[in-house]
């Protein structure tokens, strides 16, 4: 996995190092989206700067995308292959669970594209659906 990780980051011209090859498997073996708090309590011993600037170079880079789910703590979540979060292509639904609080990527589910009037320029897009996720609807 980590010979995968080192050959992505590569692809994306992102210098390989240990701590970005670490949240990078972090992120990857979550299936849902996480706080920037959460990732630095999986790596409490390092440092909170460089784990910030982690997150911040991998989404300047389209390896993951933000999501405001409306809890008001700002989530991540890694991109799907392919994917380089325009607006007109790679933006999905994303699902809120009311009762586990977890956020997660619907990314088969394609946000239709939305036209805006002349002279607006849309610059991100956000749909999150809230409601009760399988685990806790025992379905």
């Amino acid at each position: 996995m980590m010979k995968n990780i080192e050959q992505l980051l590569g692809e994306k011209n992102i210098r390989v190092t240990a701590m970005r090859l670490l949240v990078y498997k972090f992120l990857a073996e979550k299936k849902i989206a996480v706080a920037l708090s959460d990732i630095e309590n999986a790596f409490a011993k390092a440092d909170r700067t460089t784990l910030y600037r982690t997150v911040k170079t991998f989404e300047e880079n389209g390896i993951l995308h933000q999501i405001d789910d409306g809890t008001g703590i700002t989530k991540y979540a890694l991109c799907e292959k392919g994917c380089n979060c325009e607006i007109e292509t790679d933006l999905h639904l994303h699902f809120h669970c009311n009762n586990c609080n977890e956020t997660v990527c619907l990314t088969e589910h394609k946000i239709p594209q939305i036209k805006v009037p002349n002279g607006f320029v849309a610059e991100d897009v956000n749909l999150v659906v809230k409601g009760i996720c399988e685990k806790c609807s025992g379905q």
